[in-house]
């Protein structure tokens, strides 16, 4: 699977909650298996470990049944959920652009036999299979996202900013923000309530790697190296209502530290 092919999937993708529930044939398992075992880490110290499910090893009390399942574990520590959500979001633009139902899933657990396989914390599960109605959007129009103007206050941004809007989060609540320069992007989260915080934390979180992800295949796109790491100023410039998450370093900036990373 390509890059371009990645790209292209995020504006087209949706979440698919009504499947086939016949299997996929063993050899489409199998490559999905091989393509996730290459997925990278936003962390790269940080532990994970996939594991495939069928339908009687996740409970929900949600109307979402599909042929399989992806379990992610994890490491606890700090970045985890990021973490999480850029890597599992390899996985969703992966299937959309083979024609595949997906859908993160934040309420439905695996059962106790599968949480104890892993010697990890369980984060979260994503579904996937043969969707009943059509898995891509006919049009951009057809997303329902708040306008660049709400999510970044740069002007200059608007390209690489348009791949991140288009990102799927729990609940549509798009908790980023982002700001910046072409070389330098900060990004953040918005802090909730106390009483959201018990459901949308970490979520949102996790939220926070999918549009990271998003964003690193849009600059990719435009011919640029990123660089993802905490940066000083980036979290001096939180915005009130924000926690930092993370900044990209981009294109001569990310080169000239000689840290730079292309998308393969």
């Amino acid at each position: 699977m390509n890059t371009l092919a990645l790209y292209q999937a995020i504006y087209k993708r949706k979440s698919t909650r009504k499947y086939d529930l016949t299997p996929l044939d063993d050899h489409m398992v199998e490559e999905i298996r091989t393509y996730l075992a290459t997925v990278k880490p936003l962390y790269p110290d940080i532990k994970t470990e996939f594991l495939f499910a069928v339908p009687q090893e996740v409970t929900s009390l949600l109307p979402v049944r599909a042929p399989h399942y992806i379990v992610a574990f994890s490491e606890s520590k700090a970045g985890y959920l990021p973490n999480m959500g850029y890597m599992l979001q390899q996985i969703d633009l992966y299937l959309s652009a083979r024609g595949l139902g997906s859908c993160w899933l934040g309420i439905p657990r695996p059962t106790k036999a599968i949480r104890s396989s892993s010697p990890l914390e369980f984060v979260i599960i994503m579904s996937f299979g043969q969707g009943l109605l059509p898995v891509h959007r006919e049009s951009k129009d057809e997303f329902k996202r708040k306008p660049l103007t709400a999510i970044t206050n740069s002007t200059s941004l608007d390209e690489l900013l348009e791949a991140v809007r288009l990102s799927p989060s729990a609940t549509n609540s798009q908790p980023w923000f982002f700001t910046g320069t072409e070389q330098e992007i900060h990004a953040y989260c918005v802090v909730t309530n106390p009483i959201k915080a018990l459901i949308y934390k970490k979520m949102n979180q996790i939220d926070m790697g999918i549009a990271l992800y998003h964003l690193e295949l849009a600059a990719w796109h435009q011919g640029k190296t990123v660089r993802f790491a905490e940066n000083e100023s980036g979290a001096r410039m939180t915005p009130s209502g924000y926690s930092y998450t993370l900044s990209a370093l981009m294109g001569d900036k990310a080169d000239k530290d000689g840290k730079g990373e292309q998308l393969c």
